[in-house]
């Protein structure tokens, strides 16, 4: 099954099959070929195609730009097992990856379950980043700090989330029209998302063994065994970092971001009013100036509620 038609790739990018450590294998797009890595992490319910708008640019920033499909998404391997995604083993593919790249200079940019994932490569050192970009996901003890009874109830499919089977059954009706649907109903500018680009995730979920495989995600944090010991989520961490932040997102409160410049020494943030959970891919032009002015060390612009750029002088850090 082609997940991404050809109508809707971009000539810049290709497509290949990236062996790493351990006989795992990522479906790894990429753009460009400079010395500096910059490594774009997906999240759920999505695929690499979800970096489209910002492989081309990071390419032109002169990095050699890598959007994987993680683990069971896309045609990167798909382990059976639940304990092989929990997150001790996500956070290792992320330093798998770097390895097999040959780069010793990264940069980590990371969305919804990415973040995740990114934060918590950051919080263990497991190895140099040279800056720390994410997206629509809080710092994990910054999202403790805030958690209330707002973020539980936008919370509440994590907690679905670890039934048997039942989500599998959910999501996978009319061949996982609700995954298309998640997308399609979330998002502030619809002509970000018509029917041809809600079908690229569709498809993706409805690949055999994809939606446990994603759903495993969640189930993990649960019940995954450490391999690992706990890192105090308190820890600080020194890389520059870069949050990028829509507004209107229906399962992530604003709140859950506020504390996090007490974790985090070195520490921007950019809200986007208006817009949603599905940030990078909704608003591009604007996520891809802020990306490309904080990694050349310029003053990041705002986003105004009028949905324009906000001149750098006039911004705050």
């Amino acid at each position: 099954m082609e997940i991404v038609p050809e109508s809707l790739r971009d000539p810049r990018i290709h497509t290949s099959v990236v062996d790493v450590a351990d006989g795992l294998t990522f479906e790894v797009d990429q753009c460009g070929d400079g010395d500096e890595l910059a490594l774009c992490l997906h999240g759920f319910p999505e695929h690499s195609f979800s970096w489209r708008y910002q492989l081309p640019v990071l390419a032109d920033l002169g990095f050699t730009a890598w959007a994987p499909n993680l683990r069971g998404y896309g045609a990167s391997s798909r382990p059976q097992d639940l304990q092989a995604y929990r997150l001790d083993e996500l956070v290792e593919d992320v330093a798998r990856l770097i390895q097999a790249s040959g780069k010793s200079k990264v940069t980590l940019i990371a969305h919804d379950w990415g973040a995740v994932i990114a934060w918590q490569f950051a919080l263990r050192q497991r190895l140099p980043l040279q800056r720390l970009i994410i997206c629509n996901v809080p710092h994990p003890q910054a999202m403790q700090d805030a958690f209330g009874w707002t973020q539980m109830r936008k919370s509440w499919y994590i907690f679905f989330f670890q039934l048997p089977w039942l989500p599998e059954y959910a999501l996978s009706r009319d061949n996982a029209k609700p995954i298309a649907d998640a997308f399609a109903n979330s998002v502030g500018d619809s002509t970000r998302f018509p029917p041809e680009v809600c079908d690229v995730f569709r498809r993706n979920a409805a690949q055999p063994g994809a939606l446990t495989a994603m759903i495993n995600y969640y189930r993990g944090l649960f019940r995954g065994r450490r391999s690992r010991p706990r890192i105090d989520p308190r820890t600080p961490i020194e890389i520059p970092t870069l949050m990028i932040w829509g507004e209107d997102d229906v399962a992530l409160d604003k709140s859950t971001t506020l504390t996090t410049g007490d974790y985090v020494t070195d520490f921007r943030i950019r809200y986007l009013p208006g817009v949603s959970h599905w940030v990078q891919q909704e608003q591009p032009e604007a996520v891809n100036a802020m990306i490309s002015a904080f990694v050349q060390g310029q003053e990041i612009p705002e986003y105004s509620a009028h949905g324009d750029l906000v001149p750098a002088v006039t911004a705050r850090s």
